[in-house]
């Protein structure tokens, strides 16, 4: 008999998904200065630029395993720049605001994903602080000497996010309820999941690392599915989403069962009507608990599982938890399994090419209504945000930026009239 190192320890891990409010800071103000001493009174101008915003970032530590502390409604906000001084001393920049998260979490705004932190020390900046604001200094030219205008501080970011954790392990144990998934897990381990022999006995998923002669893999068991599972019944589509990102699953099926094909296929069609096709993940298919079926029997078990997956007969691995038997087999076809899966990605990663995007910062858009039109584009909207329209120097700045960008005859082409129509920017009213 093959003498195999099984050690593992158990790693408990939750079913979450929280909704998180963040907020980065605002960018502090630029400032109008005048150099002024005794000796020199109208000195340059000396206005600093403000500090920029913190910003939140997202960051995944093995030592936090729950999403629990961002349940509610709390407000995770980031810290404010602060204004310029005189002397061009520029203003603080805002402290960040770092969440920390458990690898396996992905942040997710209007159903899109925005950061994935996959493993141990990964990050992301989910909300950019305010860029701040020019203090009158910057703005000198050969022809503005004296310049009487600064910029305001942009907002920062404001979003509503979902956190959702996902499990991250190289093998993810599948199967119907009761089928064996637990007892598996608690024989090659020394994880204790609860055990009983009637269904839905585990509610929410168990880690554990395996280690097989030289090499260790980590090892999911995922709470039972059923029929309509990938359509949210039960909790099924709350299970299945730590599939996602195991690259090898061990189907395990009770070798007891009175419809082996039923049984294989109910599972199959649950992977593949899930929001991502599963079934495209490596699979092992396991018939379990074969001590309790007669000897004379097991053959046609094995022919009826194969049947139904297409496989051979040979490519279906029978074990017993209890007995100890076949074990050693699967565990290693399985770790053979992971190597190969991971090379392969690897491979594939090396080939893809990169991906060329336009900068569409600069666009933007005229918007009519009526008699009123509104102007739209990343970088137009954060020149307006920093306008301050309480100096003059500051809009007409603006008013040239909007020529210059081709903006102003846009709106004339459009119908725009001078003192009669509205023109808004980032919330903001414009002259025109």
């Amino acid at each position: 008999m093959d003498v195999i190192k099984l050690l593992c320890y158990n790693v408990k891990m939750f079913t979450d998904v929280v909704k998180v409010r963040i907020a980065a800071g605002k960018g502090g103000d630029g400032v109008v200065s005048f150099h002024r001493t005794r000796g020199n009174a109208k000195g340059g101008p000396d206005g600093g630029d403000g500090g920029s915003g913190g910003s939140v970032i997202i960051v995944a530590n093995h030592n936090t395993n729950t999403l629990s502390k961002y349940r509610g409604s709390k407000l995770w906000r980031a810290e404010d720049g602060t204004d310029g001084t005189n002397g061009k001393k520029r203003g603080r920049g805002g402290q960040d605001t770092e969440l920390t998260v458990p690898p396996g979490t992905i942040v997710m705004e209007d159903g899109n994903v925005i950061a994935d932190l996959e493993k141990q020390g990964d990050e992301a900046i989910i909300a950019h602080g305010g860029r701040a604001g020019f203090g009158n200094a910057h703005f000198i030219s050969s022809v503005r000497q004296a310049p009487r205008m600064a910029e305001l501080g942009e907002i920062g970011e404001q979003k509503e996010v979902t956190f959702e954790l996902k499990i991250v392990a190289d093998v993810g144990l599948i199967g119907l309820p009761n089928a064996g998934k637990s007892t598996l897990l608690s024989v090659v381990s020394n994880a204790r999941p609860k055990i009983a022999s009637y269904p839905f006995t585990t509610l929410e998923p168990n880690l554990g690392v395996v280690d097989i002669d030289q090499d260790t893999f980590m090892m999911a068991d995922i709470p039972g599915l059923i029929e309509g599972a990938s359509k949210g019944k039960g909790l099924g589509d709350e299970f299945l989403r730590h599939v996602e990102r195991t690259k090898v699953l061990l189907h395990i099926i009770d070798a007891t069962s009175e419809d082996l094909t039923k049984d294989y296929l109910t599972i199959q069609n649950e992977l593949r009507e899930y929001r991502i096709d599963l079934t495209t993940r490596p699979q092992v298919i396991v018939l379990s608990k074969i001590e309790s079926v007669p000897e004379a029997n097991v053959k046609g078990k094995i022919k009826e599982v194969a049947k139904a997956a297409g496989l051979k007969q040979k490519d279906i691995h029978v074990i017993s938890s209890v007995a100890n038997m076949g074990l050693a087999t699967l565990l290693r076809f399985t770790n053979k399994l992971i190597e190969k899966t991971k090379s392969e990605m690897v491979e594939t990663d090396e080939e893809e090419m990169p991906i060329i995007r336009l900068d569409t910062a600069a666009s933007w858009e005229v918007h009519k209504n009526g008699n009123s039109y509104e102007v739209t584009g990343v970088e137009i909207e954060g020149f307006a945000k920093r306008t301050n329209m309480d100096q003059y120097q500051s809009v007409h700045r603006l008013h040239h930026i909007l020529g210059r960008k081709g903006i102003m005859r846009q709106l004339i082409k459009l119908g725009a009239k001078p003192s009669i129509s509205k023109v808004t920017i980032a919330g903001k009213d414009i002259e025109f």
